[in-house]
């Protein structure tokens, strides 16, 4: 038996998290009485007390918290603080390499951004396959469900005052200045020499993200087939031929992502989808702690 503590269980990733281990056999969870939940000396000692802690928090108190922590706590940190920190490891197993080990044997897992995930998913394997040059100018376009916005956005969006045909209504383009939290992270675990031109567009559903990288000078099938290799047997990522022509929402409540592969040999769009707090949030979190303890990779999730 394991003991768990999620800081910041309340927040829309802690959430997710205990739902996903909310009726697991090898999972303790400890959790601080309301009113004391803030309390930093208690937060303290529930880390210290836990074999595996969640940080869902934001960056700054991230980052101060876990000088608290003694170092035989395994910390997985949903924040953006340390997904490049030196010492840390990477929280996406999929991506080849020294990555799943380091998840296993580490003490210190960042997980990954949402965005992050289907870009690091869809780029890293085709470079690493020389298909795609370390130094290519690449773009991406990512289409998000409100809850990955974080509390106040999601406020606005669940406003019982909210009318029909206001301005949430249309997807709306945001972080136009090209400073997305995100972006060290997709050059940092793709191999790329430079950020992509990025635009997230923000939409009026909860959860769920189709992410987009268009390429050109690539053929079809042999991109297919690239992804197809590397993710040979990989538990949360199924790259598909023919995917549901739903939108991103239909992932509403999965932990796994979808790949696909569009177009024609002159211009190709690389597709990925999957649920903001699933495979982008809360499910790589508890896919890292089942690595982690040496659980099955896919325990406790939906797939």
């Amino acid at each position: 038996m394991h003991n768990v503590f999620i800081d910041g269980r309340s927040g829309t990733t802690g959430l997710r998290i205990e739902q996903r281990l909310a009726n697991r056999r090898d999972v303790n969870l400890l959790v601080l009485p309301a009113d004391i939940r803030r309390d930093q000396a208690a937060r303290i000692d529930m880390h210290n007390r836990a074999d595996v802690s969640f940080l869902c928090l934001p960056d700054e108190a991230a980052k101060e918290i876990v000088l608290h922590i003694r170092p035989e706590t395994v910390i997985i940190d949903a924040s953006t603080a340390h997904r490049i920190a030196p010492g840390w490891a990477y929280g996406m197993p999929e991506l080849g390499g020294d990555y799943r080990k380091a998840i296993q044997t580490g003490k210190r897992i960042g997980n990954p951004g949402c965005h992050a995930s289907g870009f690091n998913a869809l780029v890293r394997p085709l470079l690493l396959g020389g298909l795609i040059a370390k130094d290519a100018r690449l773009s991406c376009v990512s289409l998000t469900g409100y809850t990955g916005g974080g509390k106040e956005i999601i406020e606005k969006y669940e406003a019982e005052t909210r009318t029909r045909g206001d301005v949430l209504c249309a997807p709306m383009q945001y972080a136009l200045g090209q400073q997305h939290k995100h972006l060290p992270e997709m050059v940092a675990h793709t191999g790329l020499l430079h950020a992509p031109a990025f635009c997230p567009v923000i939409a009026d559903f909860p959860c769920g993200i189709e992410l987009t990288v268009p390429l050109h000078g690539v053929a079809k099938q042999t991109a297919l087939d690239c992804l197809r290799e590397f993710y040979a047997g990989a538990a949360m990522i199924n790259v598909v031929d023919d995917p549901d022509p739903r939108p991103a929402s239909i992932m509403h409540g999965r932990d796994s992502m979808e790949i696909s592969v569009h177009g024609h040999d002159e211009r190709l769009l690389l597709v990925a989808r999957f649920d903001n707090l699933g495979k982008g949030a809360s499910g790589a979190a508890v896919q890292c702690l089942n690595l982690a303890i040496g659980a099955g990779e896919q325990e406790g999730l939906v797939l």
